[in-house]
């Protein structure tokens, strides 16, 4: 029998339930029981979903970072591990008189910070590898260090 494992992500599961509880009180009372009463947008932690392959050369590592640009997204590499930053910030535009009074009635965009640190169970060469972002994801390609095997050897045991 086959058994699929499924990864939670415990703030997004918060998230869904919050946002949940949300609509149904609005919808309900026709109130936004979590409002912010001043209307203040906060900069929040957003999580990507990433996917982590690996073969018997290279690891190959995909985040899927819509609405990032280029620009605000850093990878390192150390020793056998990586992190990926990266920020969305919300665009201030120049509203015109009559839009000075909007305020959001609805708003899913997430705007925030997002760090993530994978670890590799084996050593990288991060002066091989190469990242590439096209369409909102970002693909980085990374090439295992060969671990040569440890050579045995004998020791005779002596008297002195």
């Amino acid at each position: 029998m086959e058994h699929n494992l499924i990864v939670r992500e415990p703030e997004l599961y918060f998230d869904s339930i919050h946002q949940e509880l949300n609509n149904f009180l609005r919808d309900t009372f026709l109130v936004n029981a979590f409002a912010n009463p001043l209307n203040i947008k906060k900069m929040s932690t957003w999580r990507p979903a990433i996917e982590v392959k690996q073969n018997e050369k290279n690891y190959k590592v995909k985040v899927q970072l819509p609405g990032v640009k280029k620009e605000d997204i850093q990878v390192e590499l150390d020793n056998d591990f990586m992190t990926i930053s990266a920020e969305i910030q919300e665009e201030k535009e120049e509203k015109k008189e009559e839009e000075k009074n909007e305020r959001f009635h609805t708003s899913e965009f997430r705007y925030g910070k997002y760090q993530r640190t994978i670890s590799f169970d084996q050593p990288i060469k991060s002066e091989d590898s190469k990242a590439v972002y096209k369409d909102g994801l970002l693909t980085i390609t990374i090439p295992k260090q060969k671990i040569e095997p440890a050579h045995r050897k004998h020791l005779e045991i002596t008297d002195s």
